[in-house]
C-alpha cells in the first residue's frame, strides 16, 4: 500500500505530480516513479504548493515551509495543547492556508480552524469543531464549503475575502441517513462538490445547492479525501486509510485510487507566502 493513513491529496501543477500525506507517519508522499516521501514531523496533516516554489505543510501543532530543495523550515506554531493535532486544510483564492485541528481522542468541540497568512502569522477562524476535515472555496470565492465530520454535514459559509473570515453558516448536505461520515472534499469546474465518505467505500458528487449528482464506488472502506489532477485536471484521485484496521481487513485500504469522472476539477489554490 502507498500509505497507512492517506489524506490530503492535491495536484502540484508546477511539478506535474500528485502529492498527499501519510498523516501519522509525518510524510508528504509524491506519486512519481519511484514514489517519494518527505518527512516533515510527527504528523503531516495537509499541504499545498507555494506560488514561488516549495510547499506549505500543516504538521502536528502548526505549520512548516519546505523549500524547493526539500529543507524543512522551523515550526510556525498554532497551538501548544499536546492532546490535539492538525487534520485537514486548503488555501483560499488569495493564497492564505487554512487547517483545522482535532483532539486525538476526537473529543467534541476541541478543535479550531486556523488561518496561516502570507506574512506567516496564525489566526483562529472557527472554534468548537470536532473532526475538522474537507474545505473548498466556491468558484466565485464568495463561499467556503466545510466538513466537520462529527456533524455528518457539508456546511456552506459566506466568506470575507478581504479579512479571510468565515461568515454565516448553513447546512448544505446532511448525511445522517448514511452509515458513513463525510471527510475530505474538492470542487470541480462546474462548481459541484466531491466528498469522500469515511466508512462508505465511495465518493459522492453534490451540486452547489446540495443535490446528489453522482456516486463513485471505491474499493476500500475508509475513503479519506479526493482531488483532481493530471495535466487536464480530469482525473479524480481518491485516498484511503488503514487506520484502525487489522492486517487482514480491507486489503486495498491505504491505496490511492484514480477515476476519470467526465468532468474536470478546478485548479488548486496555492499558498502566497514564501518557502525560501
Amino acid at each position: 500500500m502507498i500509505t497507512h493513513h492517506g489524506e490530503g491529496p492535491a495536484w502540484d501543477a508546477d511539478a506535474g505530480v500528485l502529492r498527499l500525506v501519510d498523516m501519522l507517519a509525518g510524510d508528504v508522499v509524491t506519486l512519481d516513479v519511484p514514489v517519494r516521501r518527505q518527512h516533515v514531523g510527527d504528523v503531516a496533516a495537509a499541504w499545498r504548493p507555494c506560488r514561488d516554489g516549495g510547499l506549505v505543510v500543516a504538521v502536528e501543532r502548526g505549520f512548516v515551509l519546505v523549500d524547493s530543495d526539500g529543507a524543512v523550515g522551523p515550526l510556525i506554531p498554532a497551538f501548544a495543547d499536546v492532546r490535539l493535532r492538525m487534520n485537514d486544510g486548503a488555501c483560499d483564492p488569495r493564497g492564505r492556508f487554512y487547517c483545522g485541528s482535532m483532539a486525538y481522542d476526537a473529543r467534541l468541540g476541541a478543535g479550531t480552524v486556523y488561518r496561516l497568512d502570507t506574512d506567516l502569522t496564525v489566526h483562529p477562524v472557527l472554534n468548537g469543531v470536532t473532526i475538522s476535515n474537507g474545505m473548498a472555496w466556491s468558484l466565485d470565492g464568495h463561499q467556503v464549503f466545510y466538513v466537520d465530520s462529527a456533524t455528518r454535514r457539508i456546511d456552506a459559509f459566506g466568506f470575507d475575502a478581504e479579512g479571510g473570515r468565515f461568515l454565516e453558516r448553513r447546512p448544505l448536505v446532511t448525511l445522517d441517513h448514511l452509515a458513513a461520515e463525510p471527510d475530505g472534499l474538492t470542487i470541480d469546474s462546474e462548481g459541484a462538490l466531491w466528498v469522500a465518505l469515511w466508512g462508505g467505500s465511495a465518493v459522492h458528487r453534490y451540486s452547489p445547492v446540495g443535490e446528489l449528482l453522482e456516486v463513485v464506488e471505491v474499493g476500500a472502506r475508509q475513503v479519506s479525501a479526493c482531488a483532481f489532477g493530471g495535466a487536464d485536471l480530469d482525473v479524480l484521485y481518491v485516498t484511503t486509510s488503514r487506520q484502525g484496521l487489522a492486517d487482514h481487513e480491507d486489503p486495498a485500504a491505504g491505496a490511492v485510487f484514480a477515476v476519470r469522472p467526465g468532468v474536470r476539477g478546478a485548479p488548486s489554490n496555492q499558498f502566497a507566502g514564501r518557502a525560501g
